[in-house]
Formats: C-alpha cells, structure tokens, sequence
C-alpha cells in the first residue's frame, strides 16, 4: 500500500470498476458492494457513488460523515459478490457484521482511520459532501477523496499497470447476476493529426 498523490486520485475509479464500500460510527462497521462510481472533479478529488438510501451503509455514512472506497481485484470476486448480496444491518441485529462474518481482513485507514479490505487494487478515505437531495432522490453521494492508496504491483506512477504478473489485481466491472469482466488489455492510443 503506497500513498497515491490526490491529484492523481479520480484515476483510481475512472475506468468503471465496482468498488466496496466501507463506513464506520461509534464501533458499528460495514462494508458494501457499488457498481457505480465515477470521478465528477480533479481537484480537490470528488467522486459520485450511488448508495441506496435505505442500506446499513448509507446510516453509518450520513451519522459519521465518512466512508472509504476500496477497489477490489479479481482474487477476491467471491467476496465482493458477498458483501453485496448480503444484509449489514440483519448481521449487527444478530451481534456480528460483515468483516466478523466472512472473517475479512481488513487495516485502518491512515487519515480517517476507516476500514481499509485488505487485498484490494486501491483504497481511498473519503468526506461525504452533504447533498441531501441527490442523496434521497437519486442515491447518489458526492465524497472528497481526503488520503488514496494503491499497490504499487499495479498502480504507479499515476497510472494503472495491468500485465500478466498482477492478474489477481485486475479491476472488476459488474455485469450482473454475480458475473464481472475484468481489466486486462491495454491498448495504447495516439491522437490523430
């Protein structure tokens, strides 16, 4: 895990992976699955992450004011699948969540302290941007990237390095009923004259 310069942040999620979600307030914690995240702004570094209002994520992020994005690799698709398809709220009825659960390793966060899923591609600690309103019409929340991480084995220098010794790393893109493409080919490009 290596510091990940924050103007180079919105690159992390620009190319469409699912991300897990993670919040924490007053000793509950969570973790979710997103598919949909994008970057809206380079600096400071924002992000637009849809979250259905009524989830165990959205009450841990609306009472604490922060949440983590974690960008997951294809060596853990099983758990992504998971965490998206299971209840944190029904877990911390019955005394448990979901890194106890499925026994998730899992660090906190340099700046936030947030929990951080151990074995991802990149990590980010993020503000939420209150906005009421999308955030009950629409889903959707604004966060300000505060600290950003990645794996040196295959993001540096400000970019993504897909090759064939850091596969278990290659980003998931959803594309339904628990199936996901992976990031893999890169092709250069060249802009025409």
């Amino acid at each position: 895990m290596k510091p990940v310069a924050l103007e180079h942040a919105s690159r992390l999620v620009n190319h469409g992976p699912t991300v897990l979600v993670c919040t924490a307030h007053e000793g509950r914690r969570n973790v979710m699955a997103a598919a949909w995240s994008m970057p809206v702004e380079f600096t400071p570094p924002r992000i637009a992450v849809v979250i259905d209002k009524s989830t165990w994520t959205a009450e841990l992020a609306r009472a604490s004011g922060v949440l983590a994005l974690c960008v997951p690799g294809a060596a853990i698709s099983d758990l992504v699948t998971t965490v998206g398809q299971t209840s944190g709220a029904s877990l911390q009825e019955a005394g448990s969540d979901k890194f106890t659960r499925y026994g998730i390793a899992h660090l906190a966060g340099p700046m936030l302290g947030l929990p951080l899923v151990a074995g991802c591609s990149a990590w980010m600690e993020c503000r939420v941007i209150p906005e009421p309103h999308t955030q009950q019409a629409y889903d959707t929340w604004f966060v300000e990237v505060v600290s950003a991480q990645a794996d040196e084995r295959i993001f540096r220098e400000g970019r993504w390095q897909l090759d064939d010794l850091n596969a278990d790393l290659h980003t998931l893109h959803h594309l339904g009923a628990g199936t996901y493409a992976v990031a893999g080919q890169v092709k250069g490009s060249r802009r025409l004259d």
